[in-house]
């Protein structure tokens, strides 16, 4: 059986992710008990979520133009609508699913593979030196940003839709956190949200939860709030961020997306 033992492996290192996400879950579940939880879904109101919805149609149609131009650039064009489409229910089902990568496996099986890993890549690429700029302290903060903003200007529109891209994210978790009711000023919560979203990059995780809300709980705690508040927003933004997702299901069974 050609293939079997190449099957067996990658859905070992499925398993194991998962496992590794519901660990994580476990451990703050024993450490702080189920209240943050309860207090994270409770602040997932209306308003957080009609915001998240609407910052992450903004978001998904500037990725979907990045993976189109990645796409024409490559060879293999790929039009808009059909992007944007794909890259909904991508997001729906990395939401979903375990693992939080299924969504972005399945734009490479039918879309390409090529195309699919340079448009992370590019988004990754804007995302770690935002990151490291936020998470500069003082006046170095806007040293940072200004070498973010040279680097963005170089890449082009691929790397301003990246940056547009990001700054929705964030923009969404600073409304989970308000919703959640954290206190930390914005200087600090900014970073924190930086560094929770690279958080939740991390694939060892059940549909995006996991690695994020364990970041979200040392970082509030570092950046001089508690661990417990911070995994309440994490809960928040993951709650809001699933249900932003939702008009995925429009694109589930629809052909050549």
């Amino acid at each position: 059986m050609t293939g079997g033992p190449a099957r067996v492996r990658r859905l070992d290192r499925g398993v194991l992710r998962v496992a590794a996400g519901v660990a994580v879950l476990g451990v703050l579940l024993g450490r702080f008990g189920a209240a943050p939880f309860v207090d994270g879904v409770r602040a997932a109101g209306p308003v957080p979520i009609v915001v998240a919805v609407l910052v992450t149609a903004g978001t998904t149609w500037c990725c979907a133009l990045r993976w189109s131009l990645v796409s024409r650039r490559r060879g293999e064009p790929l039009a808009l609508p059909v992007a944007y489409g794909a890259y909904y229910r991508s997001q729906l089902i990395n939401a979903t699913l375990p693992g939080g990568v299924v969504g972005d496996l399945h734009r490479g099986v039918v879309h390409g593979w090529r195309p699919v890993l340079w448009e992370r890549a590019v988004g990754q690429a804007v995302q770690l030196p935002l990151v490291g700029a936020l998470l500069l302290p003082g006046a170095w903060r806007w040293t940072g940003l200004a070498v973010v903003a040279a680097l963005v200007a170089a890449g082009g529109a691929v790397a301003l839709l990246s940056l547009l891209s990001s700054a929705g994210h964030l923009l969404v978790f600073v409304v989970a956190a308000a919703s959640a009711g954290a206190a930390l000023p914005m200087p600090s919560l900014v970073p924190v949200a930086a560094l929770v979203l690279l958080g939740s990059a991390i694939p060892l995780n059940v549909a995006g939860w996991g690695p994020r809300e364990g970041v979200a709980a040392w970082a509030f705690a570092t950046f001089g709030s508690t661990a417990e508040v911070g995994l309440a927003v994490a809960v928040t933004f993951g709650v809001i961020a699933t249900v932003a997702t939702l008009p995925g299901l429009a694109f589930l069974r629809r052909r050549g997306a």
